[in-house]
Parts: structure tokens; C-alpha cells; sequence
């Protein structure tokens, strides 16, 4: 273990030569909650590999795109980095309450091209402008290109960025401008082996102007009447 010294009634932890397992314990427990990315890929042999990742989220806006780290297991590439390093495409469907415990099956370690779709089940969608297929029982999918490969660090995480293509939206949680996110039910994980609903629901409104306007209520009252909390 790294000395750790109490400053200001904080556990202090150097940074500075933190071990993988360590980093990673922190990390995962400080970034919390993390969207999952259900990602589908296929191989040359066109078999179809479904895996969760949580080292993702959305990156640019314009166009739409979206970036998931993927790391090294035990030294070795997993199948979802292997298949979108060879062909530039892959399906990020979104874990929601309804699908989780599939979408938890999935981030076994299972065989080297072994298709997690087949041995669970899984029904699929074929894409519009991808190869790989969709998940069916995800209410929200977006088909990718690959834009960018990006190696983190010591090199055992890589960073794949992908333009979002397409997206296919259920009308039970899109109503044609907005994805309705209590009707999407969303889950994330936290740190460990713990994953989280959306639970309390906070609304303020935008105090800053988004692209397009969306949630925008004018012009944010003087900063100094807003009492702390």
C-alpha cells in the first residue's frame, strides 16, 4: 500500500506511481455512476460478441460521437477491441432495468470468439449502415464508424471514438424530439460489483444556452442571489 497522510481531513493518496489495481479501485469508485455501453461487434468469421463496458460516454455533438475505453484483459486484446480495430464498426445499445440481467451475463469472460449473443439467446436487429447487429431488447441503439483509436497510459487501455451513424429509438421512450429518460430507465455502475437505477430525479433549469435550446429557460438570474446549499 501507498503512505497515506491526512491533509485537511482528507485521506491523501499520491497518484504517482499508483499499481493498475490500485488506480483502477479508486478510479471506479470515485467516477461514479457510469453509463454502460452494451457494445455489439463481429468478427472476420461474422460471429457476434456483445460486451458491457462502463469507460464510456458521449464526446462531440457535432457530428454525434461517442468514446469507450477499452482495456486489456490479462495482457491480452479483448474481442470487442480486435473486431472494431478490424473493421471500424460497432453497435452501442443502451443497459437499461428491463435488460440488465442479460447485459450483466454478458461481461463474462468468455472464450476467445465465443458469441455471447448465441450461447444467452440474445435476439438482434440487423443495422441500417453497419455491419454489426443490434440488440432487440435494447430500447436504444446506435451504430457506429470508428473515428479515432487512441492507446491511454502505459498502454493497457485504448480509447476508440466512433461517429454515431444512426440511431434507433423505441417510441415507447422516444417521442420523436426528446428520449424520455424515466421511461428509458436506464441502470450505471458504481464501483465493485454494484450497479444503480436512476433513482431521485433532480430538476433546475439551464444556465447555460445547450445546442438547440433544449431545457433553456432564459437568461440565469444574478449569481449572487443563489444561496448555497
Amino acid at each position: 500500500m501507498h503512505d497515506t497522510a491526512r491533509m485537511d481531513d482528507f485521506i491523501f493518496v499520491d497518484g504517482a506511481g499508483l499499481d493498475t489495481a490500485e488506480a483502477y479501485r479508486l478510479v471506479i469508485g470515485c467516477v461514479v455512476p457510469r453509463p454502460v455501453a452494451w457494445i455489439t461487434t463481429v468478427d472476420a468469421a461474422g460471429r457476434v460478441n456483445a460486451a458491457p463496458f462502463s469507460s464510456y460516454n458521449y464526446v462531440a455533438t457535432s457530428p454525434p460521437m461517442l468514446a469507450v475505453n477499452v482495456a486489456l484483459r490479462e495482457g491480452e486484446t479483448k474481442d470487442t477491441a480486435r473486431n472494431i480495430q478490424a473493421n471500424g464498426e460497432f453497435v452501442v445499445n443502451v443497459a437499461t432495468e428491463a435488460n440488465f440481467e442479460v447485459m450483466h451475463a454478458c461481461g463474462e469472460n468468455y472464450a476467445p470468439h465465443h458469441s455471447e449473443t448465441e450461447a444467452l439467446g440474445i435476439a438482434l436487429l440487423p443495422s441500417c449502415k453497419v455491419r454489426p447487429p443490434r440488440i432487440a431488447m435494447a430500447p436504444v441503439q446506435m451504430e457506429c464508424r470508428l473515428d479515432q483509436v487512441v492507446v491511454l497510459g502505459r498502454g493497457i487501455n485504448t480509447l476508440f471514438i466512433g461517429e454515431v451513424v444512426a440511431f434507433h429509438l423505441s417510441p415507447q421512450v422516444y417521442d420523436g424530439k426528446r428520449v424520455d429518460s424515466l421511461k428509458l430507465r436506464p441502470v450505471a455502475r458504481l464501483g465493485g460489483p454494484f450497479y444503480a437505477g436512476l433513482g431521485e430525479i433532480y430538476h433546475r433549469p439551464m444556465l447555460q444556452r445547450p445546442p438547440g435550446g433544449e431545457g433553456w429557460q432564459g437568461s440565469p438570474r444574478d449569481p449572487t442571489e443563489i444561496t448555497p446549499r
